[in-house]
């Protein structure tokens, strides 16, 4: 059997184990890559082992490492205050405002790991502070960076151009961006009706008011499924946050004295991490995991548990798939499939399969390691005369970035690692996992034919 079959048939497999019995998928894709690259690719362990991806792996620890500070002291209690004055306390704006905040990152060039990692936690501490629908706010960000990920100036609109430029295709910046924008816009719309946005329209909140412990620490914490820890509180207490004084004005009232001197250092870690990864292109785990060593080392006592807040399990869970994804990558799985389709005798049926290969590889692997693949494939395709070119590559953008809702790509993978406390990580990973496989299986074709198939002539 060819390496690509065997490869194929692994990964079928790896997800079949994966949901039927309670092992953790990285876990699984670790044993799948080293049984695959030793007997059928004939590697090394150790060229097996180069294939983790060292980058999500501190990204994702560097970030739950210093949200979880933020939390310890009162931090996101604070942002989460100011942000809802900022929508003069209208709960139904909250979750745009995060899609709008995060689009607006990719497109003036923020990596989309990087903005998905700034935002996201806040925006889930918004989810598990209002009774907002976690799944929904996690998705909106992540649609919110895709929606913007292919303007001109971003990371994914600029190796997409220099593809297609590359290839000798014709020039659509500004249709590929807007392509994006608007169909992750409308997955928005419609996420945000039927995971309950209507009920939001109706509800204030005051962001003064006496806030229901949400995830900081009370000093009594029991393990959660990841190896962190999760208050006993529940949304049932009053936080006994000390970092934050609060003094009561009135029945029902209470104003917010000034902030403790970690609470400032916090906001300013924060700052400069943002800065530094997105104007300066800093890794933003190196610049997180930097700043939650300073602010322990500041302030020692306020930060005791917060390594054990680390998302352990979904470390675990990125490391693995990036290494079955890279020995995916070496079978040559992706050239084989996008060979196969393009030389199908329909051009139409050739560009809905390489929708589908870019959305599912993309699933799990590294949408900015894809793109440079899956464009040249279609070519063949192009080269027909009988399909827009624009058209094409505009679909195949798409497809293959608005599946970095699942679990195993970055985006993800952040969602499930920032869950709010009051969510057990199980449920919420089997919730993201669930409308991933949605989108999946849905997506690409949805987007061929709003893309493709009008630009068939």
């Amino acid at each position: 059997m060819s390496p690509e079959w065997v490869s194929i048939l692994a990964l079928i497999a790896l997800f079949v184990v994966g949901t039927v019995l309670p092992i953790n998928m990285g876990a699984l894709a670790f044993v799948a890559a080293w049984l695959v690259g030793m007997y059928s690719l004939n590697l090394d362990e150790k060229e097996i082992i180069a294939g983790i991806s060292g980058d999500l792996v501190l990204t994702l620890v560097g970030v739950t490492y210093l949200f979880a500070i933020a939390k310890n002291n009162g931090t996101v209690d604070v942002i989460v205050r100011s942000a809802v004055r900022a929508v003069g306390g209208r709960v139904v704006l909250i979750p745009w405002v995060m899609f709008g905040v995060t689009a607006v990152l990719t497109a003036i060039g923020a990596a989309s790991p990087a903005a998905c990692a700034i935002i996201g936690p806040i925006a889930l501490g918004f989810a598990g502070r209002y009774k907002i629908n976690p799944l929904m706010m996690g998705m909106f960000v992540v649609h919110g960076a895709q929606a913007g990920g292919f303007s001109p100036i971003s990371i994914y609109g600029t190796i997409t151009n220099s593809v297609m430029e590359d290839s000798n295709l014709p020039s659509g910046e500004m249709t590929i961006f807007l392509t994006s924008l608007f169909f992750n816009l409308a997955i928005a719309i419609v996420l945000f009706f039927a995971l309950g946005g209507r009920d939001l329209m109706s509800r204030r909140i005051d962001a003064d008011e006496p806030e229901h412990d949400t995830g900081h620490d009370t000093g009594h914490d029991t393990e959660n499924p990841a190896g962190g820890t999760t208050p006993t509180g529940g949304t049932g207490g009053t936080a006994t946050d000390t970092r934050t004084e609060v003094t009561t004005a009135g029945p029902g009232t209470a104003v917010a004295s000034k902030l403790a001197v970690d609470q400032v250092v916090t906001l300013l870690a924060f700052l400069v991490v943002a800065v530094l990864a997105l104007v300066f292109d800093r890794n933003i785990g190196f610049t997180a995991i930097t700043a939650a060593v300073v602010l322990t080392a500041l302030f020692p006592k306020a930060q005791r548990g917060a390594v054990h807040q680390i998302a352990w399990a979904t470390v675990l869970l990125v490391a693995g798939v990036s290494t079955f994804a890279t020995i995916l990558s070496t079978a040559g799985v992706p050239e084989y499939v996008g060979t196969w389709a393009a030389g199908l005798g329909s051009v139409l049926i050739g560009a809905l399969v390489l929708c589908y290969v870019g959305g599912v590889v993309s699933a799990f692997a590294s949408s900015t390691a894809l793109l440079p693949i899956i464009i040249p494939i279609a070519i063949p395709l192009i080269a027909s005369g009988n399909v827009s070119a624009v058209a094409i590559v505009a679909a195949l953008a798409v497809a293959s970035t608005i599946v970095d809702v699942s679990p195993f790509s970055t985006n993800g993978a952040l969602m499930v690692a920032n869950r709010p406390d009051t969510i057990d990580e199980e449920r919420y990973y089997k919730q993201i996992l669930g409308y991933s496989a949605i989108v999946v299986a849905v997506g690409p074709l949805l987007v061929w034919l709003a893309v493709v198939v009008p630009g068939w002539v």
